[in-house]
């Protein structure tokens, strides 16, 4: 038998009942498509958190300071840190038990009407901090490195801190009491971007701080450069403690790479299953079907072989069908998830991701879908004997 009329042969009989083979090509067209847009979803977002992967993630770097017998790291190693190439700006913090929760109030005058005194968390830092931060100056000025080594008892306070306390005006140079002993307020620190607890927070020079128990350093904030992290993370220990610089420990931003290829493995995890189990469905229907029509064309069979049609030519014939019906279904998927992953990408104002060989290799898919589909049905019909099929 000529291929043209293999081919013609099998088209015809996949075309005799139309309804029950669009039924039969859903099983393999819901597979495809779930397979499709699984994948394609998955690089689309995982190439939209790359492309909205925040700057100032990608550029923070956090050293933890432990506690150890002798100051693992010195106030003054910030600047060590600053002149590392890549680095935009960098500020030590000291936080302790004996600072948090120290009363703070505004005046001496007790007023029945209204709160004058807070609990608040006092914090030593350095000069740095406002550029560490990302935060600006509401009002007033950040303390300098002047303030520190006067050791003048100047305060600076977080925004929500200035707003509990009832500090709204810089001009007259108002003072807080911490403890008893009054501090004046030369700033106010707001839209902190990094360490948002520092906005309720009082922020004194790290020379007063040990009168708190703010003696040695806890944090260092670094930011840096875009692209630079990665080095900065790597080479900030050795900088703040020369000798002990295990003991550190850093935070760094992942990569957008590792991020994207997290959420793709996630999302592939999640939905690569369904898909897979929907192509054994579609697999599962054609087998019926292909089997079902084997029964039904007893007769044709019969008729075939009795007119000298060989065994390889009705198997032929039959697996043709069932590969024609599982490639009719793979093209279908393929552009219902092409499309899919177009409308949700436009739905949320995403950037699509298509992959070429992707839908290339859906159709191939679905024919091998439905070529391992009808391979028993063909073996069986190309066992039958003409006398027995004609019977």
């Amino acid at each position: 038998m000529d291929v043209r009329d293999l081919a013609g042969e099998a088209l015809a009989g996949m075309l005799a009942r139309p309804v029950r083979t669009a039924l039969t090509t859903l099983g393999t067209v819901l597979g495809i498509t779930t397979l499709v847009v699984t994948l394609g979803v998955a690089a689309t977002a995982g190439n939209q958190i790359v492309g909205r992967f925040d700057e100032l993630t990608a550029t923070a770097v956090t050293v933890d300071v432990p506690e150890h017998d002798s100051p693992l790291v010195a106030w003054d190693a910030v600047d060590q840190v600053t002149r590392l190439r890549g680095v935009a700006s960098a500020a030590a913090l000291a936080e302790s038990e004996g600072g948090a929760n120290i009363p703070v109030r505004a005046n001496r005058l007790v007023d029945p009407t209204r709160a004058t005194g807070r609990t608040l968390t006092v914090v030593a830092v350095t000069p740095g901090l406002p550029l560490a931060a990302r935060g600006r100056m509401v009002r007033g000025r950040f303390f300098d490195q002047g303030h520190v080594e006067r050791r003048e008892r100047v305060v600076v306070l977080g925004e929500q801190a200035a707003r509990l306390l009832g500090v709204t005006r810089l001009d007259r140079s108002p003072a807080v009491f911490i403890g008893e002993q009054p501090y004046t307020v030369i700033g106010v620190l707001g839209d902190l971007r990094r360490e948002r607890n520092l906005s309720s927070a009082v922020l004194i020079p790290p020379t007063i701080g040990r009168r708190f128990g703010l003696r040695d350093v806890t944090r260092v904030l670094v930011n840096t450069r875009l692209g630079a992290a990665e080095l900065i993370a790597g080479q900030a220990p050795a900088a703040l403690s020369p000798g002990n610089p295990n003991l550190l420990q850093v935070t760094a931003p992942a990569t957008p790479t590792r991020a994207r290829d997290a959420v793709q493995g996630d999302v592939n995890a999640l939905f690569l299953v369904l898909g897979l189990v929907s192509l054994v469905v579609g697999a599962v229907g054609i087998a019926n079907v292909t089997l079902v029509t084997v029964m039904e064309r007893r007769s044709e069979i019969g008729l075939r072989r009795a007119l000298g049609a060989a065994r390889r030519h009705i198997a032929g014939q039959f697996l043709l069908e069932s590969t024609l019906v599982g490639l009719t279904g793979g093209v279908i998927g393929a552009s219902l998830g092409v499309a899919a992953i177009v409308a949700i990408s436009a739905a949320r104002q995403w950037t699509p991701v298509l992959d070429v060989r992707l839908a290339a290799a859906a159709p191939l898919a679905g024919a091998v879908v439905g070529l391992l589909a009808g391979l028993y049905p063909a073996l069986r019909a190309a066992r039958m004997e003409p006398v027995e099929a004609l019977r």
